[in-house]
């Protein structure tokens, strides 16, 4: 009987929860759950009895060194920080590994054991990284095999709130980890335009995004996502004229965070001093940039209040974090909404023919959301896939391989997880 481990149950990992259930007594599975809140997972799991939880401290060597040792697969749904504890282990103990996570440079310095010893590290298997890499790769291995030559590339993605939950001047609600909303952009941006290649900091990456337009949605805005340039050899298109990965939004999101990070508030480094301090004047850097635009979502996150700052802070990021949790909150019948928009243009016999493909997934409730759904399928589907051996590739990968993206988009689509495909 194959053992999936799988580390961490929280907001991404509820519906890879349930297809790993749902998929464990055909597949002859025995589910192992490990997470620092053992009830939450009894939670998600709901007892179920093909489900082993745990409570864990990550840190701790010998208990993740004998959880790891007994399991087929291991799937990593904790921090990316963490994740490198987790793949040293697998790499002494010969387990497979899963992460929906960046591809960070610890990992791929293991790349030459990891080969070696014949694993395979499949990291950035989620929804973006992930879902995207391998829609985007279809599209571009199809255009080549039919003569095509891509000039320019776009791919934009974001986790949204469903039109039908919108109801706050953000529109805009968390359906995934906090922090990392917190500090988006923080590294800032690389991209390519017409030849042209450009960097952007993070004070100037929400100032005046521009916006595209997603048919039955109208316009987004877009702010560009990390660096796209590093993609550029592993998408094989060195010599594209336009490479560029984006985040969705919308328009009035851009706004109101452009203040709020030329403002300050999301820093994360500078410690401060909790005792006594209010929202009002922890926000006190932001007075100057208030305008028509921002006031109404400014006011609205509680940034201007006379109430006392969490005494648990230690960083601006900290409050921001506060505030962005308790008014940003999804509510039990709440819906949020993940959307993916790539946009190609290839030259073929003389003439640019365009390629628009599209994604738009609505979640359930505030639980079994759109971005739970969306992160945690292709980690549940690559690990059955390599389970009964239909990926055989070894090493250290992102899913840009036919033979990865293949057999897991024909999965996501049973799963309700499907591309509209327009040509022209």
């Amino acid at each position: 009987m194959n053992k999936i481990l799988l580390f961490g149950a929280g907001k991404s990992a509820t519906v890879l929860i349930d297809y790993l259930i749902e998929e464990a007594i055909p597949n002859n599975w025995t589910v192992i759950i490990a997470d620092a809140n053992r009830e939450q997972i009894f939670v998600k799991t709901k007892n179920a009895p093909i489900v082993e939880a745990i409570q864990i401290d990550i840190t701790d060597d010998i208990q993740r060194g004998l959880l790891i040792q007994q399991a087929s697969i291991v799937i990593s749904m904790m921090p990316p920080a963490l994740h490198f504890l987790i793949a040293k282990d697998c790499l002494a103990f010969g387990k497979n590994l899963l992460t929906a996570s960046y591809l960070d440079n610890s990992i791929k310095n293991l790349q030459h054991e990891i080969g070696n010893k014949g694993l395979l590290f499949l990291c950035e298997m989620g929804l973006d990284p992930g879902i995207d890499h391998m829609s985007a790769m279809k599209i571009l291995d199809d255009t080549h095999l039919k003569g095509g030559t891509v000039i320019s590339f776009k791919s934009h993605c974001g986790g949204l709130v469903a039109p039908e939950s919108d109801n706050n001047p953000w529109h805009y609600k968390i359906s995934w980890n906090p922090r990392n909303i917190v500090l988006a952009g923080k590294s800032g941006a690389e991209y390519k335009v017409n030849n042209k290649i450009y960097h952007k900091e993070y004070q100037e990456l929400f100032n005046e995004c521009t916006q595209v337009n997603i048919s039955g949605l109208g316009q987004l805005a877009i702010y560009p996502n990390r660096d796209s340039l590093s993609y550029l050899p592993i998408y094989k298109m060195e010599n594209v004229k336009t490479f560029l990965r984006t985040t969705l939004r919308h328009p009035s999101f851009c706004i109101g965070w452009d203040a709020i990070v030329k403002g300050g508030l999301t820093d994360d480094i500078v410690k401060i001093l909790p005792a006594g301090l209010t929202f009002k004047t922890w926000s006190a850097s932001i007075i100057l940039l208030l305008n028509n635009s921002n006031k109404e979502m400014l006011d609205f996150l509680g940034l201007f209040e006379e109430e006392l700052v969490p005494q648990t802070a230690n960083t601006s990021a900290d409050i921001l974090q506060y505030l962005l949790e308790t008014k940003l909150a999804m509510q039990p019948i709440d819906k949020d909404m993940i959307v993916m928009f790539h946009e190609i243009e290839y030259l073929k016999e003389g003439k640019i023919q365009k390629v628009e493909s599209s994604l738009v997934v609505k979640g359930e409730d505030n639980l079994r959301t759109a971005m739970a759904k969306t992160v945690g399928l292709p980690l549940g589907i690559a690990a059955k896939l390599i389970l009964n051996k239909t990926i055989q590739v070894t090493g250290v990968q992102i899913p840009t391989l036919p033979e990865i993206y293949n057999p897991v988009l024909k999965e996501l689509e049973k799963q309700g997880v499907r591309f509209e495909e327009r040509r022209f």
